[in-house]
């Protein structure tokens, strides 16, 4: 019998980090449902990418509690927790391609990485590049492509080892309005096909509007609000308003 998918992907219990004096998360609390798009919004500097480190592992709390498919990781050992992020997808900012390769070779390289025979690396290379829109771009190398294409690149990769949970680092920073869109529908298009659970960061409020079941703030290293799309819209905390409205005073900036 299949094992069933826990209804909670990715909970966050209390976790707290510091680097020295500065307190990054503070007893941050946050759960992801499974098939969610969850997106975390907040300020620059405010803990978003930490946080990311925490749920694939990278980085471990200095309290609190990070669980994963009902697994705390930090009962996982180093070799362990290598073989536990298999289950994920990273999308990083720009791409972050390796500019000596090819296309194909970057989509490759994880496959490569997890010993899959010639034959399956090429036809998923082949799947994955057309599931981004970019057939015929294998050859090309990075510094050929657009900031949208290299983007696109990265998503390929993120998903060639059809990933359980997808992390999208700023993935529409510095892109412009229409790109912006492209790229967002795109991310649904990729979740959607894998039936993926996603958690996306960014302070880019159209694409989260456009791309979230649910909308997280962070601030002050922790979660103040969590709500559908819509509601966060309307939610009356001062927070949240200024954040949305993108007003020069308020809470954010005193």
């Amino acid at each position: 019998m299949a094992a069933v998918a826990p209804a909670v992907k990715i909970r966050l219990e209390k976790v707290s980090k510091a680097f020295g004096d500065k307190v990054v998360l503070d007893g941050l609390d946050l759960e992801v449902a499974t098939g969610d798009t969850v997106v975390i919004l907040g300020g620059s500097g405010t803990g978003k990418s930490v946080l990311l480190k925490h749920v694939i592992g990278l980085l471990r709390p200095d309290s609190g509690r990070v669980i994963v498919d009902d697994v705390d990781l930090a009962t996982l050992d180093e070799r362990e927790i290598t073989s536990f992020r298999r289950r994920f997808g990273m999308a990083f900012q720009e791409g972050a391609l390796f500019d000596s390769m090819t296309v194909w070779e970057n989509v490759a390289f994880p496959l490569q990485r997890a010993k899959r025979p010639r034959a399956e690396i090429e036809a998923r290379v082949a799947e994955c590049l057309a599931s981004v829109h970019l057939d015929g771009a294998e050859r090309k190398m990075p510094s050929e492509l657009s900031g949208g294409m290299r983007r696109r690149v990265g998503f390929a990769r993120a998903i060639a080892l059809e990933p359980e949970i997808l992390l999208f680092d700023e993935p529409t920073t510095g892109l412009d309005p229409v790109i912006k869109a492209v790229i967002d529908g795109l991310i649904l298009e990729l979740q959607e096909g894998l039936g993926s659970t996603a958690l996306v960061i960014t302070h880019d409020l159209d694409s989260a509007f456009r791309i979230a079941d649910r909308i997280a703030f962070l601030y002050r290293g922790r979660i103040v609000a969590n709500a559908p799309p819509q509601e966060f819209r309307d939610l009356p905390d001062p927070r949240v308003q200024q954040f949305i409205q993108g007003l020069a005073t308020g809470p954010l900036t005193d």
